[in-house]
């Protein structure tokens, strides 16, 4: 069985790691992974924190070799970025350009799917989500004028 990794703490991250576990704001994993910290810092081994803290192995496991590898940073969430943007701000502005043009011939007005048609690489979806956009910040402004 593999020795678990030593954690040593200076005097700023036992601060920081003891204001994060106390704080009532501080979001609970977080505390969590602070006490996990100050638990193996005492020496204790990661079955003595799993009995304590009543959670699985591998996340004391987990979370004691990331502070290890990059301290107070390693216990933060990375980040992640999330789905890619499809459509970005000139988008918008070509359907907004488009409402000023006259719709196709037998049509009275403009509507989402026409729109997209029109413009042919922007989805219904899309222009409905701006269209709605812009409704709610027009009345918006009509409420705080």
């Amino acid at each position: 069985m593999a020795k678990a990794t030593k954690i040593v703490l200076n005097k700023e991250e036992k601060e920081t790691l003891l204001s994060w576990q106390r704080a009532g704001k501080t979001e609970k994993r977080m505390a969590e992974r602070a006490r996990i910290i100050l638990e193996a810092s005492e020496g204790k081994t990661n079955k003595e924190i799993v009995k304590v803290l009543n959670t699985r192995p591998a996340r004391i496991s987990k979370w004691r070799t990331r502070f290890a590898k990059d301290r107070l940073a390693g216990i933060c969430d990375a980040a992640r970025p999330g789905k890619p943007v499809i459509y970005d701000d000139s988008a918008e502005k070509r359907i907004l350009s488009k409402l000023d043009e006259e719709p196709p011939k037998g049509y009275v007005k403009w509507n989402g799917s026409l729109l997209s048609k029109a413009l042919g690489d922007v989805s219904k979806h899309q222009v409905w989500r701006v269209l709605k956009s812009m409704i709610f910040h027009y009345r918006e402004d009509k409420v705080g004028a």
